[in-house]
């Protein structure tokens, strides 16, 4: 009999992890649909993030039927956004109708995700309904931390920007943002870009 490892012991029962029904990440499937666009190699070997039936009232009709079809293939948003040519955050946003989808990215999320294009092109909305979908000061506790880095930093990041370009605002639509992981010694941290128009 091999000696006891700990770690072969964590390992079995993280495999045996429940994840709650209430989850807004559900563990890859084992069985999923393959898109005749995707290899299996690419599909997503880490949590994919689905919709949150709360927030269903609050989105255009197109959010379910997206998030469904990403949830059946088993893509991230980084895979769709690969296809789209457009960064995962903006994919998002238009997942959650917080970004205009140009009609070539109606055509493409068509093909990626196997929606009849004519089904998405009258579910997503020309012009996006921004801001609906958060309440003020946010429930979720991601999304507060977010908030809590502005109500600790705004004035700060407003004198800074004021010295800089003078006085002025960002602009929040002629804007981009992505999300990168840096890992060292000390663990993970989170990289968020914020790129806006003065």
């Amino acid at each position: 009999m091999p000696p006891f490892s700990p770690f072969a012991l964590s390992t079995r029962l993280a495999s045996r992890a429940i994840v709650p029904a209430a989850s807004t990440f559900v563990r890859p499937s084992v069985a999923y649909t393959v898109s005749r666009r995707f290899h299996p190699t690419r599909m997503a070997s880490k949590p994919i993030a689905t919709l949150d039936a709360s927030l269903v009232s609050r989105l255009p009709e197109s959010s379910p039927t997206l998030f469904e079809a990403k949830r059946k293939l088993n893509l991230t948003f980084e895979a769709i956004a690969k296809e789209l040519g457009r960064d995962e955050v903006a994919v998002a946003a238009i997942f959650y109708g917080q970004a205009q989808a140009s009609p070539e990215d109606i055509k493409k999320l068509s093909e990626v995700l196997n929606i009849p294009h004519e089904k998405l092109e009258a579910q997503i909305p020309p012009i996006p309904d921004r801001g609906r979908t958060l309440d003020m000061p946010p429930k979720d506790p991601l999304i507060y931390r977010l908030f809590e880095v502005v109500q600790n930093y705004g004035y700060a990041y407003k004198g800074v920007l004021n010295e800089k370009f003078g006085d002025g605002i960002m602009s929040a639509i002629s804007f981009s943002t992505k999300v990168e992981k840096e890992t060292d010694e000390k663990g993970d941290w989170a990289v968020i870009t914020l790129r806006g128009k003065w």
